[in-house]
């Protein structure tokens, strides 16, 4: 039988041949490449969306494959997945496995990332009565929660630390080294590889190193990293990890991931009992039920174009774009700027506050006025002790006027606060 998962349309292959060789300078800047890759997707020009981390806007090479397997699904229904559904799913999990760099018993498809993370969270067994759970107030509310119910589930007792303010990797590293050495017991640790509220990217593969010196495992939550950041997941040096496919990589709405590291299996329970695989198998760690097909047949074209451009493209880039508006405004009176200026802390996503507007009111004010009067789409997001924040998310298709039409509104508001 042919691999179903290698048919591409006419209009796809001439989409990714008409993109122009990646720069060999000025990679992030380069207006002539950039303008080319904007022009993959069909976007909305109404406002400056700069909320583009809820999830990533598929290009139009890719929806029209998306299309085409919807249709396929639709029209042939069981008489395509019920013969070769297995093959499918097996040809997904290598194609997957080989763009994070890693075994493919080593991960298993999802529908998002929030899927892998509870899965990874309720099922690690490795803690008994007594340990205790380290996790801090950036990581994702979800995640957090279940940090907390380990309490009933597994008797442990849950801490929560604070991220320094302003964070800087040194402050970064003390924080969570500090709150090993204050509590010895510490079993599982969640980290938030680039935190969903303010975009600071965690030292994690240091931080990994530092919990397992002290015996604990570490569950990396990498929703808003693969893909905006160029790394292979196994450089996380974690068991376990959580991604999103549907966010930085380009995929259709239910597609994500989970890595467990070889060797790891047994600390995560079966999901629910679960006997469908054996009990050695990752897939046994997560049940999905009935996924949409369409979406997952749509991934391997979703990484070609990934690829076409390339992590690194992508990651300079969408630091340049955080770059052109963080920077400056770091300097306007009475605004703070989430993340440090250090590249391997930073990557698109950035967020920001106005001195003493630290509610959800107060930062939707802000939302709005940059609606409102600068044509600039933002998002309050919760999540710092400190008080909620004001989200910034570029795309692949933002434009460097983007981020200073951005700038000019924090600007006007800055000088009107005072």
């Amino acid at each position: 039988m042919p691999d179903l998962l290698d048919y591409r349309t006419p209009d796809f292959e001439a989409a990714l041949a008409a993109l122009p060789p990646t720069p060999a300078t000025g990679l992030a800047t380069d207006a002539h490449y950039w303008d080319a890759v904007r022009g993959l997707w069909r976007h909305s020009d109404a406002l400056i969306n700069l909320e583009n981390g809820f999830w990533g806007a598929m290009t139009e090479p890719v929806k029209a494959m998306f299309q085409h397997w919807t249709d396929r699904v639709n029209h042939e229904t069981t008489l395509l997945i019920r013969p070769h559904l297995m093959p499918l799913y097996q040809g997904l999990r290598e194609r997957l496995a080989a763009a994070m760099g890693c075994a493919v018993e080593e991960i298993e498809l999802t529908r998002n990332a929030t899927e892998a993370l509870l899965a990874l969270i309720s099922g690690y067994n490795r803690v008994a009565p007594g340990d205790t759970v380290l996790y801090s107030d950036l990581d994702y509310p979800c995640g957090k929660d279940a940090m907390e119910w380990l309490r009933e589930r597994r008797g442990v007792t849950p801490v929560r630390i604070t991220m320094p303010e302003p964070a800087t990797r040194e402050a970064v590293l003390d924080a969570y080294a500090k709150a090993l050495r204050d509590h010895p017991r510490t079993k599982l640790v969640l980290l938030s590889h680039v935190c969903f509220a303010t975009g600071l990217v965690l030292p994690v593969a240091e931080i990994s190193a530092m919990a397992k010196d002290m015996g604990a495992d570490v569950i990396v939550d990498a929703a808003h990293s693969w893909g905006q950041l160029d790394f292979d997941v196994p450089d996380l040096n974690a068991p376990f990890a959580a991604l999103n496919l549907h966010k930085w990589i380009g995929a259709p709405l239910g597609c994500g991931a989970i890595y467990i590291r070889r060797g790891h299996v047994a600390s995560i329970d079966p999901y629910f009992g679960d006997r469908t695989w054996p009990a050695d198998d990752i897939r046994a760690r997560v049940h999905t039920g009935s996924p949409n097909f369409a979406a997952w047949f749509t991934l391997p074209s979703a990484l070609d174009v990934h690829g076409a451009i390339g992590a690194k493209a992508k990651e300079a880039r969408l630091r340049a774009l955080r770059d052109a508006w963080a920077k400056p405004a770091r300097e306007l009176p009475g605004v703070q700027i989430m993340t440090p200026d250090d590249p391997s802390m930073t990557a698109g996503i950035t967020a920001f506050r106005l001195k003493g507007h630290t509610t959800k009111a107060a930062c939707d004010a802000i939302v709005a006025a940059l609606r409102e009067r600068f044509g600039v789409f933002t998002v309050t997001r919760p999540g710092p002790d400190a008080g909620e924040v004001v989200r910034v998310t570029p795309a692949l298709f933002s434009r460097m006027s983007d981020a200073k039409r951005l700038y000019e509104g924090i600007e006007t508001l800055s000088r009107e606060s005072k």
